[in-house]
Order: structure tokens, then sequence, then C-alpha cells
């Protein structure tokens, strides 16, 4: 699994530290680190919330091409 620089990207473009992203979304600090790593596959639920927060589309951060 590839690093998720889109994820990444959209949080910081929306001035969102890794603590507050998993705080919005109700996941741990970690988890959100590990997703940004390529190291944990989320949920699609999680997906979703991601994106509602981010304001985003799932296609935008976890589509691959």
């Amino acid at each position: 699994m590839a690093k998720n620089i889109r994820l990444k990207t959209a949080r910081t473009q929306k001035d969102l530290s890794q603590e507050q992203l998993a705080d919005a979304v109700d996941v741990t600090r970690q988890t959100i680190s590990a997703i940004e790593r390529g190291d944990y596959n989320p949920t699609i639920n999680l997906c979703i919330k991601i994106c509602k927060v981010l304001g985003v589309t799932l296609n935008d951060l976890f589509w691959e091409e």
C-alpha cells in the first residue's frame, strides 16, 4: 500500500493536525498517521468521515490511479 500523500496534503490545506483530524472523525492520532504512512487501510465509513471533515470526495483521497 502506498503512502497517502493526498490525505496529508488535504489535511494540511485545512490547517489541521493529525490530532485534530483524528478527534473530528473519532479515531486516534496514530490511526491517522498510519493511514498517511500507508500502514493501515481504513474502513469505508472512516474514509467517508475523513472526506466530510476535509471537504473532499472519496476519489480525491482514496482512489488509486
